[in-house]
């Protein structure tokens, strides 16, 4: 369940961006403005649900064969690099809005936006991959057995 929505949260803070990125360039700031914090609310959920799922379920294994094997790790490569740059990224862009600091706002954003969007997008496709396009099997981790040992009800 939480593989869902952690790529449907993926979806919607892309869709937000899109739409950001729309309505910035026709003057609308409100609008935009709404739709970013969206996108980075959305994401905070993303965030907090993925280390949730990961730290209970431990990691996947892509069972894909063949050429989709290095296409996956490639997307999945530079899906979790980019990931981890764009959470500071989206904080500094976050806070020279807020702060009224639109020069430089503008300058960061025009890095984080597409490196956000790139995020995103390559989220939903990992989460296809694995779960909708190709078997997958969880991988138990130590933290995932002393979860269930812990939840598990002796008769």
């Amino acid at each position: 369940m939480l593989p869902a929505f952690n790529a449907f949260s993926n979806a919607v803070a892309g869709i937000m961006l899109a739409a950001g990125f729309f309505f910035i360039r026709r003057g609308n700031v409100r609008a935009h403005r709404a739709c970013m914090l969206t996108a980075f609310g959305v994401s905070i959920a993303f965030l907090i649900s993925y280390l949730t799922y990961h730290a209970h379920a431990g990691d996947v294994r892509f069972l894909g064969r063949g050429i989709i094997r290095p296409v996956y790790f490639t997307i999945l490569i530079t899906h979790v690099s980019l990931a981890i740059v764009i959470v500071p990224l989206a904080i500094i862009t976050l806070r020279r809005a807020l702060k009224g600091r639109f020069a430089s706002h503008r300058a960061i954003a025009r890095w984080t936006w597409p490196i956000w969007m790139y995020v995103s997008i390559t989220g939903v496709i990992v989460y296809l991959m694995v779960y909708q396009i190709y078997p997958h099997s969880p991988i138990a981790s130590a933290s995932s057995h002393r979860f269930a040992a812990a939840t598990t009800l002796a008769p």
